[in-house]
């Protein structure tokens, strides 16, 4: 096998580790990114509703986001520690970015890093267009 046809081989195994690993990852992070702008949003819908018209929807938005911050604090914590799956999630996607580093370059796991980004902004956007339609 050629030296470039093995470094390809390497280096798509590690994006797949890498965007396998940072997505476990991202679905117990994002309920504490969310949780972070729903809490604004929601102050922000409080101010607004001035003639209280609303209340009933403010309410209904405020249970879903106390429960999303419960959801997260169950899928991180165990009591006041972190829970040994969430560690090993954190410290293997740590593995996996230095494993990049080593063999494909600091410039390669950038760009590794910011093509899951744009991958992850671009899904996003497509599934908003299939439902308008």
């Amino acid at each position: 096998m050629k030296s470039q046809d093995r470094k390809n081989l390497k280096k798509r195994y590690l994006v797949w580790f890498y965007k396998n690993t940072k997505d476990a990852l991202d679905r117990i992070e994002r309920k504490f990114t969310q949780v972070e702008i729903d809490r604004f949003i929601l102050e922000e819908l409080k101010r607004a509703d001035k003639s209280k018209a609303i209340n009933y929807f403010i309410d209904d938005f405020e249970r879903y986001v106390q429960q999303k911050e419960k959801d997260g604090l169950s899928l991180k914590y165990q009591g006041a520690k972190l829970k040994p799956d969430y560690q090993f999630l954190a410290l293997k996607l740590e593995a996996v970015e230095k494993a990049i580093a080593k063999e494909l370059g600091k410039s390669a796991l950038k760009e590794i890093k910011d093509s899951y980004e744009r991958q992850m902004e671009k899904r996003i956007l497509e599934e908003r267009q299939e439902n308008k339609l």
